[in-house]
Formats: structure tokens, sequence, C-alpha cells
């Protein structure tokens, strides 16, 4: 009688084990490509940011190919407020904590959209060398040794950058002290010389 107990405890345990999820599959980060609701907020993205990359207007981003450590940061600081954006903050508070890392992950894989054209070479101006000193030299972003990502800023809009540059510069824009005190040294004039070449690039 007790070995047929026995063995019904740990049938019983058997069946339980093998219906309850495994830990890895618990610790899964969630795929937009095989989940359908985590999925179809980000093509909500697209709305602004353009299903190919191309951004719908001059002033929205580009962030299709962006850093991806940079792309989570901006999530977290829209969800938490240290960046203001009305349709961002709302598209960061209806992401789950669990889906701001492969949101990020997932926009940083697509390719940075292609030119239809060539720009036309555009000398360096003045000032711009301190980007690079965070930026990278091809201003395509980098990892700090104190561990923050900076945005690429080739390629990106001009009416973003030079838009940017002028928030941080007037402390509308917070969320990175280092870029507040830099673009305040900077004239609106260099601003907008540096904002053209890196669009450019």
């Amino acid at each position: 009688m007790r070995t047929q107990m026995v063995f019904g405890v740990l049938a019983a345990l058997a069946a339980f084990a093998a219906s309850a999820p495994s830990a890895n599959a618990a610790e899964a980060a969630p795929d937009p490509s095989m989940q359908r609701e985590f999925g179809a907020k980000l093509l909500v993205c697209n709305t602004c940011h353009g299903d190919n990359g191309v951004p719908k207007g001059p002033s929205i981003p580009i962030i299709w190919g962006q850093q991806e450590n940079y792309l989570l940061k901006q999530l977290r600081d829209f969800e938490h407020g240290d960046r203001n954006a009305e349709v961002m903050t709302w598209m960061s508070k209806t992401l789950t904590q669990a889906e701001l890392a492969p949101s990020a992950t997932n926009i940083a894989k697509k390719a940075w959209p292609t030119r239809t054209a060539n720009a036309a070479a555009t000398p360096a101006p003045r000032g711009v060398a301190v980007c690079q000193s965070c930026h990278e030299a091809k201003f395509m972003g980098a990892v700090q040794a104190e561990g923050v990502t900076t945005p690429r800023l080739a390629g990106q809009t001009y009416e973003y950058l030079v838009e940017a540059m002028r928030r941080f510069a007037d402390g509308e824009r917070t969320n990175n002290a280092d870029m507040v005190q830099i673009m305040k040294g900077i004239s609106p004039a260099d601003r907008e010389a540096m904002a053209r070449y890196l669009s450019t690039l």
C-alpha cells in the first residue's frame, strides 16, 4: 500500500512538472516576432518612424539601426518622465517592463535607411570635433568607459539634430547633463552648421 502511495505521489509530481512552464521559458525575453500583441505594439512605431526606417516627418529621428543601449535608455527616460514627448511617453508606458529591452534590440537590429542620392561633400564645421570624443570618429555612436552609450549622429535628420541641440542648450531636455553643458557653450549658428554637416554623412 505504501509503495503504491509513493508511486502515486511521484506520478502526480511528474505530471505537474510536465505541465508547468520551464524556468527558461518563464525567464525568456518577449519576442515581437512570436507574440502578436507585442509585435503589434512595435508596429505602432512605424506610424511616425516609418515602415522602412525613414521617418514620416523631418523632425522625427531615425531609430532603425540606432545604438541599442541608447534606445533602451530613451525608452526608460520617456517612461520615467526624464525626457518629454507626449507620444513617446505614452508608447513607453504601453510597453511592459519585460518588453522594453527586446523593443530596443528589435529596432537596433534593423538597417539604417540608405540614402536615395549621395549628398554633396560638406566641409566639417568648427566645433564638430567635440562630438567625436563621445560619438566616435565617424559619428556612429559608441559605448563609453562609464557604460553610457551615445547615439549615432551620422545621417540623422537635420531638423531633429538641430532641435535636439537647441533643447539641450536651452535646458528643455535634461536627460544627459554632459550634453546640456556642451550645447550651452556652442552658438546657435555653429549648432546649425554641425547639424547640417552630420545629416549629410
